[in-house]
């Protein structure tokens, strides 16, 4: 047994927990409005919707016990990397406001690279303070979690995905996977799709209205 726990949500929004963008095969008037932020996870599986353009996955990971456990490398696996699907009608924007809690570390990966790798990258606690890039290795204990946040991008494929982070603590070594309870992590490019907000209380309460995609906040927060 590894001598650390780790969790992993993908639908947390993204590097500042602002909120992200998810690819549909759906027009706006079959979309129903956004979540509550604790129920994004249900929703996107109701909609068989994907992550559009970014996947922020925050990574929380705990020793078991009072002994260091050092995080050494984290590994991006790319399973399979196809070319978009053509029944994609829009990318919808589910931000609502920011939230942080643990100083993450921050990591960027090129999903489109031929071997993507996990770039330590500076970032901010989602109320504009800095935090700067600080790579492996980490320690974490029982009392000492590390929280990894992870923002995969996908420009011109569909990509399904994993983490491998590299461990050592007292003599040993290994491996533990990062994934989606079990399921590779699941990203497609919006390059071409309209894109979406939901309108709560200006022109068009209760309705998805247009933005322009390269203002998704899967693209870059």
């Amino acid at each position: 047994m590894a001598p650390l726990t780790w969790t992993a949500n993908s639908h947390t929004g993204g590097l500042t927990g602002c909120g992200e963008s998810y690819v549909l095969a759906k027009p706006p008037q079959q979309v129903p409005p956004p979540p509550h932020p604790e129920d994004i996870a249900a929703w996107a599986a109701s909609q068989r919707a994907v992550h559009g353009g970014t996947s922020g996955v925050r990574i929380t990971v705990q020793g078991r016990g009072s002994a260091a456990v050092v995080l050494e490398a984290l590994h991006v696996r790319v399973v399979s990397r196809v070319a978009p699907t053509t029944d994609r009608k829009g990318v919808y924007s589910l931000s609502e406001g920011c939230g942080a809690a643990l100083i993450p570390r921050f990591f960027s990966v090129d999903l489109d690279a031929h071997q993507p790798l996990a770039r330590s990258t500076p970032g901010d606690n989602g109320e504009g303070t800095p935090i700067p890039a600080i790579d492996f290795p980490y320690r974490v204990s029982l009392q000492e979690p590390e929280v990894l946040v992870v923002s995969a991008l996908a420009e011109s494929c569909t990509c399904d995905w994993y983490l491998d982070l590299e461990w050592s603590s007292q003599g040993r070594t290994g491996t533990v996977r990062i994934d989606d309870h079990g399921r590779p992590f699941h990203t497609s490019s919006i390059k071409g799709l309209p894109g979406y907000r939901y309108d709560r209380i200006y022109h068009h309460p209760g309705r998805w209205v247009p933005i322009p995609a390269a203002n998704m906040g899967a693209t870059g927060d």
